[in-house]
């Protein structure tokens, strides 16, 4: 038309429009096609706003250690910085430092740990932040299919638990875990460092993660660049430790990073089936942690490092090394999980408020396995499996049982995985940063 304005032709439709019609075509694959993950954690998010709304209004709030924190907390605000002389309704102050602040602040908000109720939403909004976090690894990674992102979140009654009707410090800490792997997958190697080492100060179960760390670490910079970032991690455990350790340094090691803490039998979730005095056995304890150290070791040295390198090259500049660097980005997220994984499959103990420690890498641990022939269903089948097994309470010689050989299943797939340089992960390196 002359003088006026060209319409778009009806045989030319908007970008839009195209994805849209395409989408609906594929409406079949949304859930099993990797490159929808976007489009559906998004969907379970929303959806999840709302469930946990449902849960603190419609499901009794269950008192556990909340009133324990408040009161170790408390013991710090009135002025006592002996971590020996601090403690609550359940026992001793045994967490970091890290933790006494972050209570500290939720002990004003909550206006003195009454409001618990504002204490439920509080953790609510840390299990939104938390799922965002995760959501935002899968979509990097694309490994896993849409559709286990349900499992992931709203099918799990013990998570929801977890978060918002019992308020434990565990998700904080994992939370913080979970920011500090973004990090890392962006290339921010020192701010990751620097938030992993909060975490570690809110409980350090976070310290499961810090021998795949440390190998990815090595892996990217060598041992003399590891150094600086290794310090980041430990200036501020000092830092945020500095008023307990002034007041008594043994004391506040000795509690905060108590690794020799004795568990008790009648909350243990995965060894059930053995008689009592077996579990409490120092013997056993150690057997456990050579078995722990050793698998460490046999990942690191066939199923981490590339074929054909000492892991001896690892100490040195990735310019120096015999075999070519290249960029850990594309395989962190395996070693970290792996690592924090195979410490839970060798804990002296896993209580139920522990599901949370690993429970959003799960799938990820179940869609790298090199398992070809275990199929979808057999994946989500163990998923169902260990969820029963963590929401069996009191737990049974069975539901252990169960909980073991479904870890040996997983870490068996991991084990007979190719070495990951031999695998091509969809991970995106934006930039591939190394700070």
């Amino acid at each position: 038309m002359a003088g006026g304005v060209r319409r778009r032709s009806p045989s030319s439709p908007s970008p839009l429009w195209g994805k849209l019609h395409t989408l609906w075509q594929d409406k079949h694959l949304i859930l099993f096609k990797t490159e929808h993950t976007l489009l559906v954690v998004s969907v379970l998010w929303i959806l999840e706003i709302g469930i946990n709304l449902w849960v603190i209004q419609k499901v009794a709030y269950t008192e556990i250690d909340w009133k324990a924190y408040m009161d170790e907390v408390e013991g710090v605000i009135n002025g006592t910085y002996d971590y020996t002389q601090l403690k609550g309704d359940t026992g001793p102050l045994v967490y970091p430092a890290g933790f006494v602040y972050i209570f500290m602040a939720l002990y004003y908000i909550t206006n003195h740990g009454m409001n618990i109720r504002l204490g439920q939403y509080i953790f609510a909004v840390f299990y939104l932040v938390t799922l965002l976090l995760v959501f935002r690894i899968y979509n990097r990674t694309k490994k896993v299919p849409p559709y286990v992102f349900f499992f992931v979140c709203c099918a799990s009654y013990r998570i929801h638990s977890i978060f918002v009707l019992r308020l434990f410090n565990d998700p904080v800490a994992m939370m913080l875990l979970f920011a500090a792997t973004n990090l890392f997958l962006d290339g921010y190697w020192t701010l990751g460092c620097g938030v992993y080492s909060l975490a570690v100060s809110v409980k350090m179960n976070v310290l499961l993660f810090a021998p795949g760390l440390l190998f990815c670490l090595l892996w990217e910079f060598g041992l003399i660049r590891t150094i600086p970032k290794l310090s980041v991690c430990a200036a501020i455990q000092l830092l945020l430790g500095l008023p307990f350790l002034l007041n008594n340094p043994v004391g506040y090691l000795s509690r905060a990073f108590d690794l020799g803490r004795q568990f008790m039998f009648k909350w243990t979730v995965n060894w059930r089936f053995l008689p009592e005095w077996f579990f409490l056995n120092r013997y056993f304890h150690l057997v456990l942690l050579a078995a722990h150290l050793l698998t460490l070791l046999l990942f690191a040295l066939r199923r981490w490092k590339r074929p054909g390198e000492n892991i001896v090259e690892l100490l040195k500049e990735p310019s120096k090394r015999k075999i070519p660097a290249q960029s850990i980005t594309p395989q962190i997220v395996l070693i970290l999980f792996t690592s924090n994984f195979i410490g839970m499959c060798f804990s002296r103990s896993l209580h139920y408020q522990f599901y949370v420690w690993y429970f959003h890498t799960l799938p990820y641990l179940l869609w790298s396995g090199g398992v070809k022939k275990l199929a979808h269903l057999l994946r989500v089948l163990i998923l169902g499996l260990i969820e029963l097994s963590w929401n069996t309470y009191p737990s049974t010689k069975s539901s252990s049982a169960a909980l073991h050989v479904c870890h040996l299943i997983i870490l068996l797939c991991l084990w007979l995985a190719p070495p990951l340089t031999e695998k091509k992960e969809h991970t995106t390196d934006k930039g591939n940063k190394r700070h």
